[in-house]
């Protein structure tokens, strides 16, 4: 499963950073390596929102306190 998480200025200050990192200690913590591939990209057209994530051709909107949760229901619910 491709996450693309978007790097842009908007997404950034948003906390592009933040989501990043817990989701790299999300995919290690879990052991799910093999099977998700984190990539960032830059704008991805949904800058009024929070930081887009795309799950393969899905997009969403991200806020950091929000992607432990994120990842658990969106990521790890569609591969186990």
């Amino acid at each position: 499963m491709l996450v693309t998480i978007c790097i842009g200025s908007s997404c950034h200050l948003k906390g592009s950073r933040d989501v990043i990192t817990k989701f790299e200690n999300m995919v290690m913590r879990h052991k799910v390596d093999k099977q998700v591939e984190l990539t960032g990209s830059f704008c991805m057209g949904e800058c009024a929102k929070g930081v887009c994530v795309k799950i393969d051709d899905e997009l969403f909107s991200v806020i950091p306190a929000d992607a432990d949760t994120f990842f658990e229901t969106e990521i790890l619910g569609r591969i186990s």
